[in-house]
């Protein structure tokens, strides 16, 4: 999460993420889009989905990562997005996990935040833009918004020596003011000076063991401390905006980001008081037995003596009696598995009532807020040793007490955090963009001159001929220099930026004119942004932020 997020250059070698997928070819149906690509295709030479959060993969097949990883398609939320922004509605952020709360906090003006960081191994590009928008954005919409600079990361993971890290820090700090973060309503912070920060890590460090290291990012007696304890930073860095109250917070990241976002998504819910499920018995089911329990309790007129009342054993019995094409008409899949497990479990329930409940299950509640608890349940409840039914709420209604109950005492009440994903720039070389090669990618430090040369010379997806590219189109899909319009240069201009698409692969816009513009366009983006970046020189020195470790002098491994 929080790291130089268009910067994949290989780093050690000694991280690396065991959930890998292959990478099929686009499917037919694909449709053109303004992000310049179709709705499955990337990066031309990009390696299969690896996703390595320290590594130098890209993503070469953007819909696997839907199938392998449970990756939501963020069109399916943009319709409840207020005011979308033009990365959102070109397709260029095409990901989401959990978004639907945030954007619905958003548009009912409630509490939401967004936080995402930077790793400062390089000066900040045209890749870093993406961030530092989605972060104004979410600030403009009414959003918490946060900043950081992942300095202990950048030491402890890529050897940045302290002195390096303030020089990079400086730069992105800069560029982020000059967008429009607007700092009296967020918070810039370095993970090394913020003591709060500090002390969730270690909170959440107790949930969390070395197992889930190597079968996440690939850990193993050779990885550095220092190294382990700069993730477990970066999982409260996700969590930070909620501890003066829990919110739903999103992190935009590239996709290689998303270990870091699952990993936090399941220590925040370890740190909770109580889990809330639904139940049907005094026993308790996993979610693929619960969900075929379910549809088992809906069909009780077929099996059930007494319909109001059906009971465990015949819910087993009828449920163990039923052939493969009765079992598929309950819609739930399930092997033979969950479903042997569902039926012993139900018959050794015997004649207890199969009745639908919300289930609050202790997990890390003191005896106090255990006993608030129950109190505050109005209803009929059963209490038991470690978990309390209740009949007469349903699962919103619960989650609001479980977290009403935990902050009166002490806890933290997270909601699990979200994520929006967006798709990485084609280096303008070909290939994947990457700070350690200059001519792959623009910094929006460049001087605008070198920044129009370097357009000029980009890689595109024309054809051999002036001929064939009338004849043909060009191949805007697959072109650097259409991704700087519809990721940069267009701006908020959705039909200037299907206008060089269509131009394009129409065969009405050749190359050299096509690139003459963006450059052109480019030496115009750089010349004001770093106008703005002078213009908020004063106001960096004056907010609450070291712009000079005090660790500076302390050589990589040596703290």
């Amino acid at each position: 999460m929080t790291r130089d997020l268009d910067d994949r250059e290989t780093d050690d070698g000694d991280v690396t993420e065991t959930a890998r997928t292959d990478a099929p070819a686009a499917p037919d149906t694909a449709r053109p889009r303004t992000d310049g690509g179709t709705e499955s295709d990337s990066a031309p030479g990009a390696d299969d989905v690896a996703l390595d959060p320290w590594g130098s993969s890209t993503v070469s097949d953007y819909r696997k990562l839907f199938e392998e990883f449970g990756i939501g398609e963020f069109d399916d939320v943009l319709p409840d997005v207020p005011n979308p922004h033009y990365l959102m509605r070109r397709g260029v952020i095409f990901g989401h996990r959990d978004y639907s709360p945030v954007a619905d906090a958003l548009r009912n003006d409630e509490p939401a935040a967004v936080l995402s960081g930077f790793m400062p191994t390089g000066d900040p590009h045209i890749g870093h833009k993406l961030v530092f928008d989605e972060i104004i954005w979410h600030q403009e919409q009414g959003a918490d918004a946060y900043g950081l600079i992942a300095d202990l990361e950048a030491h402890a993971a890529r050897g940045m020596t302290w002195a390096e890290i303030d020089e990079h820090a400086r730069d992105y700090l800069l560029s982020l003011l000059a967008l429009g973060f607007d700092p009296e309503e967020g918070e810039l912070y370095r993970q090394s000076d913020n003591r709060e920060l500090q002390d969730l890590a270690f909170e959440l460090g107790s949930k969390a063991n070395f197992s889930e290291f190597q079968g996440i990012y690939g850990f193993d007696g050779e990885t550095n401390v220092s190294h382990m304890q700069s993730v477990v930073t970066q999982m409260a860095d996700i969590l930070y905006p909620q501890l003066e109250e829990p919110k739903p917070t999103v992190i935009p990241v590239g996709p290689d980001q998303d270990p870091h976002v699952r990993f936090a998504r399941d220590l925040a819910a370890r740190m909770r008081f109580f889990k809330v499920t639904e139940a049907y018995a005094s026993f308790e089911l996993d979610d693929a037995e619960r969900a075929l329990v379910a549809a088992v309790y809906e069909e009780r007129e077929a099996y059930a003596e007494e319909p109001e009342r059906p009971r465990c054993e015949e819910a087993g019995e009828w449920l163990a009696g039923l052939d493969d094409d009765a079992l598929d008409a309950l819609g739930v899949a399930v092997d033979d598995a969950v479903r042997d497990s569902a039926v012993e479990k139900l018959e050794n329930a015997g004649m207890e009532p199969l009745r639908p409940r919300v289930r609050f299950l202790d997990l890390n509640a003191t005896d106090d807020a255990f006993e608030a608890l129950v109190e505050t349940i109005d209803g009929e409840k059963r209490r038991y040793d470690a978990h309390v039914d209740a009949f007469d709420l349903d699962a919103s209604e619960a989650e609001e007490l479980a977290r009403e109950v935990e902050l009166d005492h002490g806890g933290y009440g997270f909601v699990p955090p979200s994520s929006i994903y967006h798709r990485f720039m084609t280096g303008l070389t070909g290939g994947k963009m990457s700070s350690s090669i200059p001519a792959s990618h623009i910094s929006l430090l460049d001087d605008p001159e070198e920044g129009y040369d370097k357009v000029k010379a980009a890689t595109t997806g024309g054809r051999d001929t002036a001929e064939e590219q009338r004849e043909l189109g060009g191949e805007a899909d697959e072109c650097p220099v259409y991704e700087l319009y519809a990721y940069l240069l267009a701006g908020d201009d959705d039909e200037f930026a299907k206008e060089v698409y269509d131009e394009c692969v129409g065969g009405e816009r050749l190359c050299g004119g096509c690139k003459e513009q963006a450059a052109e366009l480019m030496r115009a983006f750089l010349e004001e942004h770093q106008e703005k970046r002078a213009e908020v020189e004063d106001l960096l020195e004056g907010l609450d932020i070291s712009l000079e470790s005090p660790r500076r002098g302390v050589a990589p491994g040596d703290d």
